[in-house]
């Protein structure tokens, strides 16, 4: 398999609730709810630079469409890495996130590794790392 992941997508329980929080509470552009013409096909698509698109997709029509039973929780099965330029943008993201309704599972601090981060849940209780790690350069 040749390394070429497109699309991550995360179920969720409230599609306007989790839009809401992307959206507004995050700030990621979105044109919004789309697809709502077909049966099961409502998903909302943000753009995340390079090459990533984050998907939200109600949770009964992925479980649907993967032919799946629906999983009762989904936390911290794994974390979505977000990579940023400095600790204090660790932090100002960290903080927007809790503003929007994140709940902080582990606030910032300085890891053992060298770098700096902090964990949060989404609505839907994905987890999200937010992560700054002097090693890495980030691009705009």
């Amino acid at each position: 398999m040749k390394p070429r992941i497109k699309v991550l997508t995360l179920g969720v329980s409230d599609l306007e609730k989790s839009l809401a929080f992307y959206r507004d509470g995050m700030g990621l552009p979105t044109e919004g709810i789309v697809g709502q013409q077909f049966e099961d096909g409502a998903v909302v698509f943000f753009h995340m630079g390079e090459d990533l698109i984050l998907a939200l997709f109600p949770m009964t029509s992925l479980a649907k469409d993967a032919k799946i039973t629906a999983p009762p929780v989904r936390l911290g099965a794994v974390s979505i890495g977000h990579i940023v330029k400095s600790k204090e943008e660790v932090d100002a993201v960290m903080k927007q996130a809790e503003s929007a309704g994140a709940v902080i599972t582990d606030a910032a601090h300085d890891r053992v590794w060298g770098g700096y981060s902090g964990y949060f849940h989404d609505p839907d209780g994905h987890l999200w790392e937010i992560v700054w790690n002097p090693q890495w350069t980030v691009a705009d």
